[in-house]
């Protein structure tokens, strides 16, 4: 098990946390958690990690113990990628490999869409859409409403923004970022050990909330379900107003991708429990306006429709699916997500 560092890094953008882990003249691999959570999430991967990797897992921007500096939704994924290549030049690297979880994925997918010179191969770990999360539909991406109401800063349940923001450890709420975790973030009945599942909970609290960081703002709209994007926060980031990376088909060059997911995922699906499409279809949203309108966005078809363009066009990607898994395969099963993944990073220095 390689020893796993704590360091903080000043870059010429921010200053944030890194975990590290490898030889210091190892084959970069960078590994960019997902929403609510931070790189602590990854620090079995960053152990588990084949010895000739030199394994570095950042707090994004609003995350863990980055430095506390708004985002700009209205760039989409870009200050996040900012972020990333800043990060690159501080600590002198070159190329890397890059994996991708939640969010992240989209991370990924934004910076080898504005530095494809510098990415040796992208692993995406139940990405989100393409076209963002929420307020989309079919597998071309098509916004439902221009002002892309039902996503952003306005999709995410108000008692779970409270219960964050009032840092709660605990598990009597269904919306208490315990229960969440447990709850869709993994299948249950699966939980990590008692003190991981602690460290997990701690770092979920730590993000910065409000309107320049989560959820983000929002503003009325007058297309259902009544709330539509604003211009600040990590949720309006994802929205489909700002967030687009179908660009991704036509990078050069183009690096290998692996796609990995749990069969079970109800964050990252075709029928997300977490998207107004869904939650109107069943009934908990009033007001629904049809399958024709505001369908559940699409999203494991609207990735598979990205990357089946980006094949076409002489990309390479292979699918990797876990049975019995939720959206974090690198938690819940971590000895098959580790040989997968360490058979493909082999298969492409």
């Amino acid at each position: 098990m390689a020893r796993v560092q704590e360091v903080l890094v000043r870059t010429q953008r921010i200053a944030t946390r890194t975990l590290q882990a490898g030889p210091e003249d190892g084959v970069p691999a960078w590994l960019l958690h997902g929403n609510v959570s931070s790189a602590a999430f990854w620090r079995e991967v960053l152990e588990a990690m084949p010895a000739r990797y030199r394994a570095v897992a950042p707090d994004l921007r609003g995350y863990g113990e980055c430095e506390a500096k708004p985002i700009d939704a209205t760039r989409g994924l870009r200050d996040f990628s900012d972020d990333v290549e800043a990060l690159r030049a501080a600590l002198g690297v070159e190329r890397m490999h890059l994996v991708g979880w939640s969010m992240g994925g989209g991370v990924a997918l934004q910076y080898a869409i504005d530095h494809p010179e510098r990415v040796l191969s992208l692993a995406l770990e139940s990405p989100l859409s393409p076209f963002g999360f929420g307020g989309t539909k079919g597998p071309e991406g098509t916004i439902c409403y221009p002002d892309g109401a039902g996503s952003g800063g306005g999709s995410s349940n108000p008692e779970y923004v409270q219960r964050l923001r009032e840092k709660d450890l605990g598990e009597e709420s269904p919306f208490s970022p315990r229960s969440v975790m447990n709850q869709f973030y993994f299948k249950p009945p699966f939980r990590a050990q008692p003190a991981r599942e602690d460290t997990f909970v701690a770092e979920m609290v730590k993000m910065c909330s409000g309107d320049d960081f989560y959820p983000g703002d929002l503003k009325p709209s007058p297309n259902w379900p009544g709330v539509a994007p604003g211009t600040r926060g990590i949720n309006n980031a994802m929205a489909p107003n700002y967030c687009n990376l179908s660009g991704f088909v036509d990078v050069s060059p183009k690096p290998a991708v692996l796609w990995l997911r749990g069969a079970d995922d109800q964050i990252v699906s075709d029928s997300s429990l977490l998207d107004f499409g869904t939650l109107g279809q069943v009934g908990a949203v009033p007001g629904w306006p049809g399958e024709d309108v505001f369908p559940p966005q699409p999203m494991v078809s609207q990735m598979r429709a990205v990357l089946d363009g980006y094949r076409v066009r002489g990309g390479h990607y292979e699918e990797a699916v876990f049975e019995n898994c939720g959206h974090s395969p690198h938690i819940e099963h971590q000895t098959l997500f580790m040989e997968r993944l360490a058979d493909f990073l082999a298969r492409q220095d």
